[in-house]
């Protein structure tokens, strides 16, 4: 019996090929020759639950439905590794930007939240460094899958997920569940309130999002992009920014091919090239926006 026959569901190279087509296409993600049996795992659960037998079958349907098993599909496939405090570097220098700032409120855009840790401890942050859980701070997050938008907004993540931060950290921002909720916490009302959680997917050609952003968090995501898709995002990216505006890459992200839009600061944080700051300074001022 072939390896094909032993499959439950028939997956063919040709539908392998049309998935990546069609992921790159919609979302600038691209996938390698080794993601072929994790997209058949993935996508696998789809047809179980609509009932199909084939991935011909499935792909038919996601390219004719454009709603719910089209945004099913997208969620199948987008990867969504995070953490709170990942690569914890950042967040002193993003304290000591804001901290430098006499512009109020300040804007910050975590641009791939996942399931949410990313924007929380951008929150945790801003709380930490004007001492009040009301700081003069808009956080937006964005991602293109809706599960984990669902599962960002809510707050709610297994207790292991904080094990490893400080007892103080998680006294002053976590509650701990009990009963049915045994086993979880919960992020901290005051703390959600900081952060407003939108649908975004960085291929679109109109981002629902205004400018005047102090910083933009776009870590381990440029990774999953060509070169060509990492510079169309990082061009759109700079008239979001402010003059003096960071960029927080992740830490196996280089920028160097778009060094005419962003120049290194230090340790996978980015500001703007010469260039572009200049022109940006004699625009007039990017504080008036429209929120999403």
């Amino acid at each position: 019996m072939s390896k094909q026959e032993q499959k439950e569901f028939l997956y063919t190279k040709e539908d392998f090929e049309r998935i990546r087509t069609i992921l790159y296409q919609h979302s600038g993600i691209k996938l390698n020759d080794s993601k072929k049996e994790m997209v058949y795992t993935r996508l696998g659960r789809r047809l179980r639950a609509t009932g199909l037998k084939t991935f011909k079958e499935y792909l038919i349907r996601v390219e004719r439905d454009q709603g719910e098993e089209w945004e099913a599909f997208i969620n199948s496939l987008t990867t969504n590794l995070t953490a709170f405090y990942r690569e914890p570097h950042h967040f002193p220098i993003l304290k000591e930007h804001v901290l430098s700032l006499s512009k109020r409120p300040i804007r910050l855009w975590c641009s791939a939240s996942s399931t949410g840790e990313e924007p929380y401890t951008i929150a945790m942050t801003m709380v930490e460094a004007f001492g009040t859980f009301n700081p003069p701070v808009e956080i937006i997050a964005t991602d293109i899958d809706t599960n984990v938008l669902s599962k960002a907004e809510a707050g709610i993540y297994p207790i292991e997920r904080v094990e490893k931060l400080p007892r103080e950290t998680l006294k002053r921002f976590f509650l701990k569940g009990s009963g049915n909720n045994n086993g979880y916490v919960q992020v901290r009302k005051e703390l959600r309130e900081l952060v407003s959680f939108r649908r975004l997917n960085l291929l679109d050609e109109h981002w629902p999002i205004g400018g005047g952003f102090d910083a933009i968090f776009c870590r381990n995501v440029m990774i999953y992009f060509d070169k060509p898709t990492q510079y169309k995002i990082l061009k759109r990216f700079a008239p979001k920014l402010e003059a003096n505006g960071l960029l927080f890459a992740g830490h196996s992200e280089s920028l160097h091919h778009a060094a005419d839009i962003f120049k290194l600061r230090g340790k996978t944080v980015y500001e703007l090239a010469s260039s572009v700051r200049h022109s940006k300074a004699a625009l007039p001022s990017s504080h008036l926006h429209n929120s999403i």
